[in-house]
């Protein structure tokens, strides 16, 4: 396996070019200069700050998190993935705009016990893969599933071999962003309803989640505005049950969907754009903010912040076995990991009930 080629130019220079591919905003770029100039400077009495990388430090700890190690190598990061087998993390790489089809995505992965090289698992044009702008994955027995703009593929989760293609052109999808298997097997796919071009972030319409079912037959699960541009979605073991969250910029929705039922269920409201979703063995539901750059959990109707100040995180993944969050920076081709503390702990009585 062969590590990507990284990017020769400095740190302020690449995270620029990365910030206007990826339409972001003047605040940030702005936040990025001060921190490569040494003039960003968070106050240690805040909590656990993030070491620096490149010569750009992000991340503070709101609560009992802490910081663990950054990962480089990537660009684009959009996505990642935890497969407990392997005991790595697949990485997926959108290399370019996340709405086109150019042909050089990539997914990468590492090992999540330490050393932290990054491999080339899976890249565009090479060895049969076809991959434009990768985004969310998901696992199911030896196949790793991969949102791929208006594709879903499946690859060999230990060589990489391309295994199949579900193309969702005709439904007419605008972008397929994340990937959940469910108890049965069935793959649910959220579109998100935008376009991601050398415009920004700019909202099309679509707002749709999909099943995948026997012979890859693709439904409709449930659409519209009501959805509000669905994003991040993983199947919730303890509740029985899909959980949601939704990308619309001005109203952040977490929301349950029960099997059989109709309608959903809004969990919390609040800031909007939010991205990834966990649900952790303690039933606490960890998600992603690029409202307030920000890492949360939920737990038991409460919402509060892990950690801060990490600029638009996506689509993050959860080491089960040691209880860390991965947060992938797309705008700086960066993985971080970050150690829950108790919030990745179970709950009493759900420790008790293990020992009985």
């Amino acid at each position: 396996m062969t590590a990507p080629t990284l990017p020769s130019r400095r740190p302020a220079q690449a995270a620029t070019r990365a910030a206007r591919r990826f339409g972001v905003g003047t605040l940030l770029l702005a936040v990025v200069g001060a921190a490569c100039d040494g003039r960003r400077q968070a106050d240690p009495s805040e909590g656990v700050v993030a070491s620096a990388a490149n010569g750009l430090a992000v991340g503070v700890s709101s609560s009992e998190a802490r910081f663990v190690t950054n990962v480089d190598g990537f660009q684009g990061p959009e996505s990642v993935r935890y497969d407990p087998d392997q005991d790595l993390f697949f990485v997926s790489s959108m290399t370019g705009y996340g709405s086109v089809k150019d042909g050089n995505g990539m997914i990468s992965r590492f090992r999540a016990s330490g050393g932290h090289e990054v491999e080339t698992f899976a890249e565009g044009g090479k060895h049969g893969v076809e991959l434009n702008a990768p985004k969310g994955m998901a696992l199911h027995g030896d196949t790793l599933w991969v949102a791929d703009v208006e594709v879903l593929r499946a690859f060999d989760r230990h060589s990489g071999a391309p295994l199949a293609a579900v193309d969702f052109a005709p439904v007419k999808v605008t972008l397929l962003n994340d990937v959940a298997v469910g108890p049965d097997g069935a793959i649910y796919v959220t579109d998100t309803g935008i376009l991601m071009s050398e415009v920004g972030v700019v909202y099309l319409g679509g707002d749709r989640i999909f099943r995948v079912g026997a012979n890859r037959s693709i439904t409709v699960v449930d659409s519209g505005p009501a959805l509000r541009r669905p994003n991040g979605i993983t199947w919730d073991a303890t509740g029985k049950r899909w959980i949601v969250v939704s990308f619309d910029p001005f109203q952040g929705e977490v929301a349950a969907i029960v099997p059989g039922e109709r309608g959903r269920q809004v969990l919390r409201r609040g800031k909007g754009k939010l991205d990834g979703v966990e649900v952790l063995p303690n039933g606490g539901i960890l998600f992603s903010s690029w409202a307030d750059s920000s890492i949360h959990i939920l737990e038991n109707g409460r919402d509060r912040q892990l950690v801060r100040e990490v600029p638009e995180p996506a689509d993050i993944g959860v080491d089960t076995r040691r209880a860390r969050v991965a947060i992938p920076l797309s705008t700086l081709g960066r993985v971080q990991l970050w150690s829950l503390g108790s919030a990745g702990q179970p709950r009493r009585e759900m420790a008790a009930a293990s020992r009985r």
